[in-house]
């Protein structure tokens, strides 16, 4: 296992230039076309994401905050307390400030994937659907990448992160109670029990659970650690400039990685919490029903933000906060943050912890098993509710064998997943990167004009292949039952007739 172990590590070492390369290519590039959308446009972010849904009129879309908290709680889980405590001790303080600056890129970068992904939603019977899948797909036309690319996300997301997830919770119980294979045994099957009666109620009983347990445990999170800042309020001027003096090279720390490793540790990091490029989010943003694609691309924007610029520093702070030995391999990463917290604040902050990261990595296990079943329905098609079944006992296995499994063969796998998905997005995305740019400045002009935003495929002559959006669609989902709905094959596309209602009688709607 070991062997396993170091030759996954060996790779992760080279590939990962790779792809912090294509990472920083495109959040850069985007940042540029946009004029800076992840910062200019903030208060829209701010508005789009409170705004009241579905703005469309259809019955079985989620609104925009629903969309968010799905999302996020992919986000928001154990890449935000144990990973950050494992760029940070591997890499060195100057890991935080690499994070921190893959979030200000970032966010244009989900900007640009979440808005294709509402270009090319589909609607099916429970709602909408979508992500990179149909973007590469229909967008860039290469059928073969898109299959490709959704094999890669069902199974990191469905099986390789979702054993992260619960790797974490288990080590977390276990560092309060005594490391015990019992323990672990009775974590797996308690969090797989839980898992099942969420998943298998569809994405209307998960964005549900999502939307409660998000919110409520990340914000109990944040005011614990400016807890922590407030008693420690004298270290952290040093602190700060700990991690920009060791970003930026201008001190090091003994037995810590310097140089590439310590900025590796921290994109690596960073886009496994943040997500950004990585071609997850947009699976949720498609879900939403908005009036404008733009406008879940800017609430996925504020995700990167809410994720990395608050969760992801609560946990840095928390660590460095406590001087914790930097270099140290052996380290596990939410031992190294619940040691930091009790050092804080006492030894409650143990269970604390313990409950906080089991709804956030338990959150983050809905949020990836839909993420899953998304590109499954595009796998298979009308076959797919067979293959989701199935996929979904396969996920209470993963969440079972990841209670039981070593920290560091299961954070590798991560790694190389992450990696590997993260290329054939980016390489979709920099060519259609254009279509989310006019599509930003389509809202714009509305908006100047005074209006609130609405989008029709005829705004956008250059995007081929766009299977809603027609002119009067939001009439049609109002008052046609059953527009739309079932496979993909079976949705409306420009120039042909809609296809007769479910259920209905008599002549096509026009």
């Amino acid at each position: 296992m070991e062997a396993l172990t170091d030759a996954i590590s060996a790779f992760n070492n080279w590939y990962w230039y790779v792809v912090m390369a294509l990472l920083a290519v495109a959040g850069v590039w985007f940042t540029i076309r946009t004029v800076g959308v992840q910062v200019r446009m903030l208060p829209e972010m701010l508005r789009s994401v409170v705004a009241k849904g579905p703005e469309t009129g259809a019955d079985d879309g989620v609104s925009p905050f629903r969309a968010f908290t799905i999302s996020a709680a992919s986000r928001v889980g154990t890449g935000n307390v144990a990973g950050v405590a494992i760029a940070i001790v591997l890499g060195g303080p100057g890991a935080v400030f690499w994070m921190w600056v893959m979030a200000l890129i970032g966010g244009a970068t989900a900007f640009v994937e979440s808005t294709l992904a509402q270009l090319y939603k589909r609607k099916g019977r429970d709602g909408f659907y979508g992500g990179p899948a149909y973007y590469i797909r229909d967008g860039l036309g290469q059928k073969w990448l898109a299959a490709l690319f959704a094999v890669a996300i069902t199974v990191t997301y469905g099986f390789v992160f979702n054993a992260v997830q619960s790797n974490s919770i288990s080590e977390s119980v276990q560092a309060n109670w005594g490391t015990s294979t019992t323990t672990a045994w009775i974590v797996g099957v308690g969090l797989a029990v839980l898992t099942a009666l969420v998943i298998f109620g569809g994405v209307r009983r998960l964005s549900a659970v999502t939307n409660v347990i998000v919110p409520i445990m990340a914000v109990a999170y944040i005011v614990v650690a400016l807890i922590v800042v407030a008693v420690n309020i004298t270290e952290v001027p040093a602190m700060l400039g700990l991690i920009v003096g060791h970003a930026l090279g201008f001190e090091q720390v003994a037995g810590a990685a310097v140089g590439m490793a310590m900025v590796m540790q921290g994109v690596r990091r960073g886009m496994f919490s943040n997500e950004a490029g990585m071609g997850s989010a947009p699976n949720a943003a498609a879900a939403a029903a908005v009036s404008h694609p733009a406008k879940q691309g800017f609430v996925q924007s504020l995700g990167v933000y809410f994720d990395t610029l608050l969760v992801c520093t609560a946990t840095a702070f928390i660590v460095l906060l406590s001087e914790p030995t930097f270099g140290d391999k052996e380290a596990l990463g939410m031992a190294v943050t619940q040691g930091a917290l009790q050092q804080a604040v006492g030894a409650w902050a143990g269970p604390f912890l313990t409950v906080v990261i089991f709804f956030l990595a338990w959150s983050s296990v809905l949020g990836n098993t839909y993420y899953g079943e998304a590109n499954i329905q595009y796998l298979a098609g009308d076959r797919a509710p067979a293959f989701i079944t199935a996929f979904r006992v396969l996920v209470l296995l993963c969440v079972v064998g990841g209670a039981l499994g070593t920290v560091n063969l299961v954070w590798n796998l991560a790694d190389t997943f992450a990696a590997l998905m993260a290329t054939i997005n980016l390489v979709a995305i920099i060519p259609l990167g254009g279509l989310a740019v006019k599509l930003l400045k389509d809202y714009e002009r509305k908006l100047k004009a005074g209006e609130d935003p609405r989008f029709r495929v005829s705004d956008l002559p250059e995007a081929k292949n766009v299977p809603l959006w027609q002119d009067g669609e939001t009439e049609l989902m109002r008052t046609v039952p059953g527009y739309g709905a079932g496979s993909p094959e079976e949705l409306h596309r420009p120039g042909l007739p809609l296809r007769r209602p479910r259920g209905g009688s008599g002549s096509s709607a026009r």
